[in-house]
């Protein structure tokens, strides 16, 4: 191989100086390195290149300082550069939104949201419990809507101090439709979903079955339900469907719709 290095070493070196092209490392690329031995790339790190001969012996050189030959041109090797890493999705709570990382705790607002039941209030906070707490909001329970006008009354609301009613079968002709509209406030809002119980609002999907029994009027609901899928009593069935929601996608539209209102009201920074 001819001297790359010129004849006279004695003479200045900046009259030698030359510009040494750079060359972006390649799988397959044809390079001779330092002592002539001659193969493809195979491999390539930040700081060194790896080669592959005819023979199948590899050896590693490094990049820097380092000089080679490609297409019988000196050259000096560079790694390729790393693509840039893809933006990261924010993360997202159970009910779809934004999830807040490390937010410190907000003193509860004077604003209530009061559902039915035990169950109601445990389904809420499981897929929305992360917004609730971020925005301060306590969800009580009812245990019942019959005295719900009573409860609206005794809560005293107004302004900065809202409440959001979520009820089970709000629905036309119904005892919580009639209750509903007994409430008539500005600074109270009752929504709810059309189902007897909240049970109903999770798809039968979830929780691995075809659809929700039918229960004749005047047998216990929950009792019946669980009878009817093979369950000893309704809590161990309340447990399954529990564990088995996990976010907003699990349960229907009406609820979802129901809780996502009650919320953007007793939240409403201009009351």
């Amino acid at each position: 191989m001819a001297d790359r290095y010129g004849d006279d070493v004695l003479a200045d070196p900046r009259a030698h100086r030359r510009v040494v092209p750079t060359v972006t490392v390649s799988r397959g690329l044809l390079v001779e390195a330092d002592g002539g031995f001659v193969g493809t790339v195979v491999g390539c790190t930040a700081r060194e290149v790896v080669l592959r001969d005819r023979r199948g012996r590899e050896r590693r050189f490094s990049l820097e300082p380092g000089l080679f030959r490609v297409d019988d041109q000196l050259v000096r090797l560079i790694a390729p550069a790393r693509p840039a890493p893809a933006p990261k999705a924010p993360a997202v709570s159970n009910s779809g939104s934004v999830a807040v990382a490390d937010a410190p705790a907000r003193v509860a607002r004077a604003s209530r949201i009061l559902v039915e039941g035990v169950h109601d209030a445990e389904l809420v906070e499981q897929v929305w419990g992360h917004d609730l707490r971020v925005e301060g909001v306590v969800v009580d329970v009812l245990h019942g809507a019959d005295d719900l006008d009573a409860v609206v009354r005794a809560f005293a609301p107004g302004r900065g101090r809202r409440l959001g009613v979520l009820l089970d079968h709000l629905v036309a002709g119904t005892k919580e439709a009639r209750i509903a509209a007994s409430v008539r406030h500005p600074h109270v809002l009752v929504t709810g979903h059309p189902f007897v119980d909240v049970w109903q609002a999770v798809r039968p999907e979830v929780v691995g079955i075809d659809a929700w029994p039918t229960v004749p009027r005047g047998e216990p609901w929950k009792e019946g339900v669980a009878r009817r899928l093979g369950f000893p009593d309704h809590q161990e069935l309340w447990r399954r469907i529990r564990t088995s929601v996990t976010t907003w996608r699990d349960l229907d539209r009406s609820l979802i719709r129901a809780v996502e209102e009650l919320i953007d009201f007793v939240t409403d920074p201009d009351v």
